[in-house]
């Protein structure tokens, strides 16, 4: 009994950080599952959009022009990226990790502004000193600062804003260029540029979680996105494989990643509490990641034999009919 109390008691926080993790991984699911392109900057550009964010909001600004600034800081990442990638000929995955390394030590350097350090590794944003849009601390309050409920705002704004994005004319043309490039190409898109776009678009995503997650947790510290993209790719993969077959429309494929997210902090939180250690979360998150992975392989395997042995069967059973008809 005390084990399900705490369990319980525990949930608000699990969906919580489920909900903020939800919009990075929509970021994840534009590079992964519309560019197909696995894009490592993330572990980066959440640290960044934290640090930004911590950054404003200590030195006064308002929470959401300090947000805006956040993404903004997000979005020139990815535009890095993008650049390596298409304008330098470096592989995606290669490209990502070297904006990745980058930004480490650009990160280190954002904290320390208006510092009399030259690098910081922790910036604190206390509830009890600055207007913070959201804080673990009224995660169970039953008020409007509960963060929940504007967690829950700014996924479903994030959600119908690239529904209608991906919906234009050029969202068309980067869900295009994800799918097929040489047919879009062939048809006068210019793929170099809508890789660059989507990467700039995701890391936005992504930035925007990191500078809302450093307000939740009360500070941005520098390995905040250490493991983000395997977080995010096990949210998009559980949201697919659980509600794949349900969610068809685009608008719901992002809210099955955000949907992932949230069952992966209910499972993580249910474990811990049944005493697994703390630092053995990473072993578990690439353990899960895996296992969702394996899921859709073998029931595609298993449904393949088994459509397999019935064209057998069926196939059989076909010449021996013929073959009883020749004997008649």
């Amino acid at each position: 009994m005390d084990f399900l109390t705490a369990f319980f008691n525990s949930l608000p926080g699990a969906v919580g950080q489920g909900l903020i993790w939800g919009i990075m991984a929509i970021g994840v699911y534009i590079t992964y599952r519309i560019l197909d392109i696995a894009d490592l900057t993330v572990d980066g550009s959440l640290v960044t959009g934290g640090a930004v964010a911590a950054l404003g909001i200590s030195l006064g600004w308002n929470p959401w022009l300090a947000m805006l600034a956040a993404v903004l800081a997000g979005m020139l990442a990815g535009l890095v990226t993008g650049i390596f990638h298409t304008a330098c000929g470096i592989p995606a995955i290669l490209a990502g990790i070297l904006t990745q390394l980058a930004l480490y030590s650009i990160n280190l350097r954002i904290m320390a502004i208006g510092d009399a350090a030259k690098t910081k590794a922790t910036l604190a944003v206390s509830v009890d000193k600055y207007d913070l849009l959201v804080s673990a601390r009224y995660i169970r309050d039953i008020a409007l600062n509960n963060p929940l409920l504007l967690m829950t705002v700014f996924s479903a704004a994030v959600i119908a804003l690239l529904y209608w994005f991906f919906g234009t004319e050029m969202g068309a043309s980067l869900r295009a260029t994800g799918s097929n490039p040489n047919m879009a190409r062939a048809q006068g898109i210019n793929t170099d540029r809508n890789k660059v776009i989507g990467l700039v678009v995701s890391n936005g995503m992504v930035a925007m979680a990191g500078g809302l997650l450093a307000q939740y947790q009360g500070s941005a510290t520098i390995d905040m996105g250490r493991g983000a993209i395997v977080i995010g790719l096990a949210a998009v993969i559980i949201g697919e494989v659980l509600l794949g077959k349900v969610f068809q429309n685009f608008a719901l494929k992002l809210l099955s990643a955000v949907i992932g997210a949230i069952i992966y902090y209910v499972v993580i939180t249910l474990v811990l509490r049944l005493g697994l250690e703390s630092t053995d979360l990473k072993l578990l998150t690439a353990l899960v990641v895996a296992l969702f992975l394996t899921v859709p392989y073998w029931k595609g395997k298993y449904f393949r034999s088994q459509v397999k042995a019935s064209a057998i069967g069926a196939g059989a059973h076909g010449k021996a009919e013929i073959g009883g008809d020749e004997d008649a």
